[in-house]
């Protein structure tokens, strides 16, 4: 049994031996004390006075005989556990190594039927994946590295043919490399994807955010008043400044597209969507400068509209009071009015400066092509009618105050 060359064929077969020699070695174990204990009881019979049964040399070379016997079956064992060591262990870098390659097989047919995703979702999802499998990659790696170590190991002790050994180590670390560039190939597969359908997905919010954006700036509410027209204003120049903001992620779309995978970038629909977002965005711009010079001219409208009315307002009072006004005949009642008209020319003066500025700001609405240009026209026309017509009566009043100056002046003389 010990000296049997019989080492196994697989790994289950040299468990079932190294179970069977263990048996062996302890029924030798037991044999041994058994023989020591009889070893010892016949060397007593060597050391006997007088009578001797047998010769005592006899005795001594049969008791060391079975010792050494005994001991060459210890070493036998002893061997052949170590023949049986050495022999699992060649068998268990072989089952290893067929575990590595089914681990490998099965990772090769994953990694052949996966897709890149067809939207952001599912992209992420995949993404997510491999990293796990990058993972369980990393740890197999491991393991296939200390596997290898021991086939090493195993070539170095040269108990065994070695050409099956190196054979199944480079078919093995041949496989393991051409996993790692599969794999490598498919995360760079879903990289690729992943930054298209996040150029993608960056392009569709910007085309969203752009439409929203000019439906705003395109809108026709001017306002119907001077605060309400100022409150649209402020909220404009927000949008404006949000659509500068916008424009460094308008220009960038070339280089993001420039940075794709040729067969992501090269695409039609997607040049086309790029194209479509920069014309989006200049028309959204353009209109944004439109809206806000339109509320800048509707303020002015109703600046002048405010200006207009407080001036005829003060017009209204001024005629009013020169009409019912009666040139007195007393002089020094005559004297309070031309103080009073000396007042008036200096009001005069102050309102005459905001008629002037009114006139000016219509003929710069006019000009510049305004829509209510006929309205703000007559408007113009109908406060310069009133202006003159003031003007006009504080004259005859004053006429008609001179001349009464002059005849109690002459009265006086006389």
């Amino acid at each position: 049994l010990l000296v049997s060359k019989d080492l196994g064929k697989h790994l289950l077969e040299v468990e079932d031996l190294l179970q069977k020699h263990g048996l062996l070695e302890a029924d030798i174990s037991a044999q041994t004390e058994r023989v020591q204990a009889l070893n010892a009881a016949a060397l007593k019979f060597s050391e006997l006075e007088g009578y001797q049964p047998c010769d005592p040399q006899i005795i001594c070379n049969r008791v060391n005989h079975v010792q050494t016997c005994l001991e060459e079956l210890g070493e036998l064992a002893g061997k052949r556990r170590k023949e049986l060591e050495d022999s699992r262990q060649l068998w268990t870098f072989f089952q290893e190594m067929e575990e590595a390659e089914a681990w490998i097989r099965e990772k090769e047919k994953i990694l052949a039927a996966k897709t890149c995703g067809r939207d952001l979702s599912s992209v992420l999802t995949l993404t997510n994946k491999h990293k796990s499998m990058l993972g369980e990659l990393g740890n197999r790696r491991a393991l296939l590295h200390q596997t290898m170590k021991r086939g090493e190991q195993i070539l170095a002790k040269k108990r065994f043919n070695p050409g099956g050994i190196q054979e199944k180590m480079r078919e093995v670390r041949l496989r393991w490399k051409k996993l790692e560039e599969v794999t490598g190939l498919h995360q760079q597969r879903l990289q690729e994807a992943l930054n298209f359908f996040q150029f993608s997905a960056e392009t569709d919010d910007l085309v969203a955010w752009l439409q929203d954006t000019y439906r705003i700036v395109s809108s026709d509410d001017f306002g119907h008043d001077d605060y309400s027209t100022q409150a649209l204003l402020r909220k404009h120049r927000v949008v404006v400044e949000e659509v500068e903001k916008h424009r460094a992620a308008v220009l960038a779309l070339r280089k993001q597209l420039a940075l794709l995978a040729p067969e992501h970038r090269q695409g039609v629909d997607v040049q086309i969507r790029v194209v479509e977002v920069e014309q989006l965005y200049g028309e959204v711009a353009e209109v944004a400068v439109l809206r806000q010079q339109w509320l800048q001219d509707a303020l002015a409208v109703y600046r002048m509209f405010s200006e207009v009315h407080a001036c005829e307002v003060w017009v209204d009072e001024k005629e009013q009071w020169l009409e019912k006004m009666v040139v007195p005949e007393e002089l020094d009642e005559v004297e309070v009015v031309q103080h009073r008209f000396e007042s008036l020319d200096q009001e005069m003066n102050s309102v005459m400066g905001r008629i002037l500025d009114v006139n000016q700001v219509v003929q710069q609405l006019v000009d510049g092509g305004h829509p209510s240009s006929e309205e703000v026209r007559s408007c113009q026309d109908h406060l310069n009618s009133r202006w003159n017509r003031v003007v006009e009566l504080v004259e005859r009043k004053k006429s008609q105050l001179s001349s009464v100056l002059k005849i109690q002046n002459y009265l006086l003389e006389c």
